[in-house]
């Protein structure tokens, strides 16, 4: 089989992102197979036909597409969309194996500050393997590799705000001010950002030390075409050898500033290595890549003389090659070429090093005797730069005609020779008058034969392209651009700080400080869908379910088609019974995305608040079906078949939703409630505190330990907790009556009135709360404001009319006993 066209196949590729870019996906597919047809045996057109499976969800194809080569770690593009598509598989030692195999091609990987509008960097770098590692850890329940790869992401890169949330969700303590800093790789990054923005500026200010500038013919056609154009702006850093990829040497955005073109370098030959994960290879072709990881400082200084490794720039005193003449010259090249080559080199050498000076040169290199004054014969003659150095068109023409001074080569070649050499120095001035440098030339002095020609005067130049002298190069202000980037990382990391010191409080539930943090934040972002959600999850986590209500309900309205958080909406609606806005809201994301776990849950807690549990069961068991990693859903199950009294079925959803997320502490408690219904204190004990663990700012659960503690007939422990409680919620009804009742139990009536005093503000309608006030004032001995208690206490619930009247008999009855004692 004949091998392809380069072309067609780079033009193939361009297709196959151009595509993606536009989320045409299927045609994306369509090319992807194009181009794996001519390519059989490349790695690259693998990768891209896997991308393409991958972005369209079809997750066994992009699976079977890139195992043979992800598998053994090969390619580092195929190993990670297999290990992509092993996660989704759950196949996730598979994917973590191929990615380990292949860890020499990310591990020094680092594309951070790579993409820009017109490049990117399509192959994952180090941070992005070890978070994906870590997500393949933590879906395989091993925590503690998790956290030490996605500690290993941070590190590398801050801005892995995936790693962070991963780490946060499984209870780690980090240090915030500690990840969100400038990492030591990311000041090398921008320093050799600067140095090579500084270079530029100066190439750019100053033509003749830019060596790559590419050399031009007599007849001004420029010899660079020798190797056709890639144009695929994907893959710039890259070099086709065989259907695969390999590294160019040096930076290619660098030969585009300076050239106005992309580079033409020859591919790499020999040698069979596989380089396709490689970003920039190490050693001496690295001195402008972007590896970050290098022992060697890539931000120093310049200094004269240094050799640009990787992009062929040679600052030191020797020039360029020479070019060849087509014409006469190459007769006499044998003489001439040491004379040439000095001349050249002298050139070159008071060009790079030339400083402050008013001495001219010849064309040749020698220093001309200096004039006090030009006269009106030679003024047209002399640059207006008197430092202006030898052009590379310069020597080109001292290539092409005699010497004068020690350079003369008159005695050395005959008179034909000296005919030939007169026409082709006529011929080669001609073609160089047209050319793109523009240059005009005028020659004085006898033009006899086997005479030396002399040039009088210097070409003429633009002053707008004059050069800046030596010194003003060496000190050069500051690069203004880099300043701004530090300054805008800077804002960035503190907004970064402030965004997970916020969500790093709410994942420990401490939300009153997560709470004050979001609000610090400038109202552009506070005002964000993100951070309102996380403000209205705090609420609820507090039980300040009105609150919470009101920013879910400014999320609605702002965003009417989102369906995360939409879960704890409808659970906060539900405990404000507010049925007809849950309904609402049921219908709505019904509508939105039917087949959304989300949607279900709204729909069983629209039941579920109208007490119809069987038909709420059946809509939480269909949003489990849906997404079999939703422990919410499975929880919410649970407490339905606790409705229902059917425990053995609430303990298997509970232990269901444990499996999914051990961290969610709803699902502990449920277990709680389900062995404290059953009677098995010890147990339900147990499960509490793990939930107390998980969560230790719920007074929820704090009270329930407390209560039972208390059916466990160890009422002063129970105080213990309900004191606890207390203090976390003040506002907390449930625990302050509970406590106040602790404390009639144990005699303490003064402290339980205090408690109830309280309480009644809080409760002023409970009709609980009046009758412990009743009692309370009745073992006090005053009747007056018990009887007052007892008779408030019985028209807000008049079905307690027996037990109400009981406690008001058995007072006359103590009363009476009073009586009859002082009347004996």
């Amino acid at each position: 089989m004949s091998p392809a066209n380069p072309h067609i196949i780079s033009q193939l590729r361009q297709l196959i992102y151009y595509h993606l870019d536009n989320n045409f996906l299927p045609n994306a597919l369509f090319i992807a197979g194009r181009l794996q047809a001519y390519e059989t045996r490349s790695s690259e057109a693998t990768y891209l036909q896997a991308l393409c499976f991958l972005r369209l969800n079809q997750l066994q194809s992009a699976y079977d597409c890139s195992r043979s080569l992800g598998s053994r770690g090969a390619h580092l593009g195929c190993a990670y969309i297999f290990a992509q598509a092993c996660l989704g598989l759950e196949k996730y030692l598979e994917g973590i194996t191929a990615l380990e195999r292949s860890k020499q091609l990310w591990t020094i990987r680092s594309n951070w500050n790579k993409h820009t509008e017109t490049r990117r960097q399509h192959l994952p770098d180090a941070a992005a393997v070890h978070c994906l590692l870590g997500r393949l850890w933590q879906a395989h329940q091993n925590s503690d590799r998790a956290i030490e790869n996605y500690a290993d992401a941070l590190k590398l890169n801050p801005f892995m705000w995936d790693a962070f949330i991963s780490l946060c969700d499984l209870g780690v303590n980090v240090r915030i001010p500690n990840i969100f800093q400038m990492t030591p790789e990311m000041r090398k990054v921008l320093q050799i950002n600067s140095s090579d923005e500084n270079m530029l500026q100066t190439l750019e200010e100053s033509p003749h030390l830019n060596p790559l500038a590419q050399p031009q013919m007599a007849n001004g056609v420029s010899n660079s075409n020798s190797q056709p154009s890639n144009n695929d702006p994907f893959s710039i850093s890259k070099n086709r050898i065989n259907g695969d990829v390999r590294p160019n040497i040096g930076n290619p955005a660098l030969f585009e500033k300076l050239n106005g073109s992309k580079p033409m370098i020859s591919p790499i030959s020999g040698g069979d290595l596989d380089y396709q994960g490689i970003d920039t290879p190490s050693g001496p072709g690295n001195s402008f890549g972007s590896d970050i990881f290098s022992d060697r400082e890539l931000g120093a200084p310049m200094r004269k003389g240094r050799t640009l490794y990787g992009m062929g720039m040679d600052l030191s005193a020797e020039g360029p090659p020479k070019i060849r003449s087509n014409s006469v010259r190459s007769k006499s090249k044998t003489k001439l070429e040491s004379e040439d080559l000095e001349g050249t080199t002298l050139s070159r050498q008071t060009s790079v090093t030339a400083g402050v000076g008013h001495h001219k040169r010849t064309v040749s290199g020698q220093a001309a005797p200096s004039t006090t004054a030009n006269s009106a014969s030679n003024q047209n003659f002399i640059s207006s730069d008197p430092m202006a150095p030898q052009r590379r068109s310069v020597r080109l023409f001292n290539q092409i005609r005699p010497q004068s001074g020690k350079f003369s080569v008159s005695g050395s070649i005959g008179a034909k020779e000296g005919r030939e050499l007169k026409k082709a120095k006529a011929t080669g001035t001609k073609g160089r008058s047209a050319n793109t440098l523009n240059v005009g030339r005028v020659v004085s002095g006898n033009r006899k034969h086997c005479e030396p020609i002399e040039i009088e005067g210097k070409e003429q130049r633009n002053p707008s392209t004059s050069h800046l002298p030596a010194q003003d190069l060496n000190h050069r202000p500051p690069n203004n651009e880099n300043a701004k980037e530090k300054e805008a990382l800077k804002c960035l990391f503190e907004l970064f700080t402030k965004l997970g010191s916020g969500y790093f409080a709410l994942s420990h539930y401490r939300c009153q400080d997560s709470i004050q943090i979001f609000n610090s934040i400038t109202p552009s972002q506070r005002e964000t869908l993100w951070v309102l959600a996380q403000i209205g999850k705090a609420y609820y986590e507090q039980g300040l379910y009105a609150d919470a209500e009101k920013y879910f309900a400014r999320i609605k309205a702002m965003a009417p088609s989102r369906l995360e958080d939409m879960e704890v909406y409808s659970t906060v609606l539900w405990h404000t019974k507010n049925d007809i806005e849950l309904a609402f809201l049921a219908h709505e994301i019904t509508d939105l995305q039917r087949n959304s776990p989300q949607a279900w849950c709204a729909i069983g807690n629209s039941f579920s608040l109208q007490r119809d549990h069987d038909q709420a069961l059946k809509c939480f068991t269909r949003a489990t079906q849906l997404d079999p990693k939703f422990a919410y859903a499975f929880t919410l199950q649970g407490h339905e078949h606790v409705a229902n009294e059917e425990y053995d079925k609430a303990l298997s959803a509970y232990r269901n939703g444990i499996a999914v997320e051990n961290r969610h502490y709803n699902a502990w408690y449920g277990l709680g409630k389900v062995f404290e219904k059953q009677g098995k204190y010890e147990y339900a004990e147990q499960h509490y505190r793990t939930a107390v663990t998980i969560n230790p700012t719920n007074a929820v659960l704090v009270c329930c330990i407390g209560v039972v503690l208390e059916k466990m007939k160890n009422p002063r422990a129970a105080l213990v907790q309900y004191t606890r409680s207390c203090e976390l919620a003040p506002r907390s009804a449930l625990s302050r009556f509970k406590k106040a009742r602790v404390l009639m139990a144990l005699h303490q009536p003064q402290l339980a009135l205090a408690e109830l005093q309280l309480l009644k503000d809080i409760a002023p309608d409970e009709a609980n709360v009046h009758f412990l006030l009743g009692r309370v004032y009745k073992s006090l001995g005053e009747k007056s404001s018990a009887i007052r208690h007892f008779t408030t206490s019985l028209n807000l619930d008049p079905k307690a009319s027996h037990y109400i009247k009981e406690a008001m008999e058995q007072m006359e009855d103590d009363e009476d006993d009073e009586y009859d004692g002082h009347g004996a």
